[in-house]
């Protein structure tokens, strides 16, 4: 994992760079924390993990500090379900010791997410130690927070060191293995995703980057077969995909590289449950059930034709005011979010739509090729799915057909972001693709 780390310039004409010391993982990583402590000349760290991680490994990083005999401070969230919110940083904030001179979590996505974002207020260096191959947030920049009820990337910081220590990661639940996975797997979606927002939006973008992903996730769909077996190169080879995941997105400077449309659909999921206690799981269960369906759709995409007649009449009768009023309904007040943000946005001005119909259907054939070359079939991304038990029903979920039709239309709302609901609407055939799910 090393080379990754450092500053690269790049035929895309970027410097990539990500501010991340180290990333060690493999059998018995967890030895090595004194030795970072010590490099950061750490008298007293700051020991941040809730009930289940610290059970999982926060015991032994105590254990290693007390041997060691370097002092610290630690705060155990005491709630079984931890959300991350405001309340989450505000407790975490409150619960700090400022005598503390460096941070270190113990857990996985929320965790990892509070405590990038103390690492951030506080100025104190900040080590993750992982207990889960279960997100990408490893190495990313930004904490995937709920804030007034939408769910929202804040940025935060990279840690400065990423511990994975096989020994702990194979004994994670067998469905935060699943969800690590399940994460890996939506970045078929979100590397086809970016190629045609550049060819459609003239977004950004970076083969090299790309490449990264790509190959991360080939090594974990090699390794699917031994991951419940909790085979030790399986895992590693998910939680080494998961961090190369967050340093594609450190590289480019966006979320592209690991997320489009899938994680849009898991982020509507975990708003309603926010808003209305509907049922959610784990993030990267949700991500793999949304890739297929992503997947699904986008079969459906390649028999289409684009009909400039068809585009310009269903933009012409889109009511904005009328979606609103759905969109409000189905996602209460990150509802009203989005449509604050649609204001500055103005992702439906239907002035613009003619241009980005003609960009559509001069690069109709190389968006075609993109999906050939960059999305797996359903029926093989299915086959994968069931032979290591991430199910394919979308009711397991606790989602409706009529909650994943409004799903898919609302992806389109949560950032301004090119992903396959925007592409629908363009071409006018939104609804119909809908009513496929």
């Amino acid at each position: 994992m090393k080379h990754y780390l450092g500053s690269t310039q790049c035929t895309c004409g970027k410097e990539h760079d990500i501010p991340i010391d180290d990333v060690v993982v493999g059998k018995g990583t967890l030895a090595r924390l004194p030795e970072f402590v010590a490099k950061y000349n750490a008298q007293r760290p700051f020991i941040l993990a809730d009930r289940n991680t610290y059970k999982a490994a926060g015991e032994r990083v105590a254990q290693i500090l007390d041997r060691c005999g370097i002092s610290y401070h630690e705060y155990v969230f005491p709630s079984d379900n931890l959300e991350p919110d405001e309340q989450a940083v505000g407790s975490a904030v409150m619960h700090f010791d400022s005598g503390c001179d460096l941070i270190i979590g113990v857990g996985s996505g929320v965790i990892n997410d509070i405590g990038k974002i103390l690492s951030s207020v506080s100025g104190r260096r900040y080590i993750i130690v992982g207990t889960a191959p279960s997100m990408d947030g490893y190495a990313s920049a930004t904490s995937s927070m709920s804030r007034d009820g939408l769910k929202v990337s804040i940025p935060s910081r990279c840690a400065d060191v990423i511990i994975g220590d096989t020994d702990i990661l194979k004994n994670a639940p067998e469905h935060m293995l699943k969800a690590g996975l399940g994460d890996m797997l939506a970045k078929y979606v979100s590397i086809a995703e970016w190629r045609i927002a550049h060819l459609i939006t003239g977004e950004y973008y970076c083969e090299q980057v790309a490449q990264l992903i790509r190959s991360a996730l080939k090594k974990c769909v090699d390794n699917a077969q031994g991951l419940l077996a909790r085979d030790e190169a399986a895992v590693q080879a998910v939680f080494e995909g998961l961090v190369i995941g967050g340093v594609a997105m450190a590289y480019a400077g966006v979320s592209r590289p690991a997320s489009g449309i899938e994680h849009y659909f898991s982020h509507v999921w975990d708003m309603r449950g926010l808003e209305f206690g509907t049922q959610v799981d784990l993030h990267g269960i949700q991500c793999a059930m949304a890739t297929l369906k992503s997947v699904e759709l986008y079969e459906a995409v390649k028999r289409v034709v684009p009909e400039r007649n068809k585009a310009s009449a269903a933009v012409a009768a889109f009511d904005y005011t009328n979606w609103s009023t759905q969109l409000r309904s189905f996602l209460g007040r990150s509802g009203e979010t989005m449509i604050a943000q649609e204001q500055k946005e103005q992702k439906y001005d239907k002035s613009t739509h003619s241009a980005r119909f003609e960009k559509i259907a001069d690069n109709w054939r190389n968006i075609l090729a993109i999906l050939e070359e960059e999305l797996p079939s359903a029926s093989e991304l299915a086959a994968l799915m069931n032979n290591i038990g991430l199910s394919r029903d979308l009711n397991a979920i606790g989602v409706d057909r009529e909650c994943a039709k409004l799903s898919f239309k609302a992806t389109k709302d949560i950032r301004d972001k090119y992903v396959l609901s925007r592409l629908a609407w363009d071409l006018g055939i939104l609804d119909e693709l809908a009513e496929l799910l």
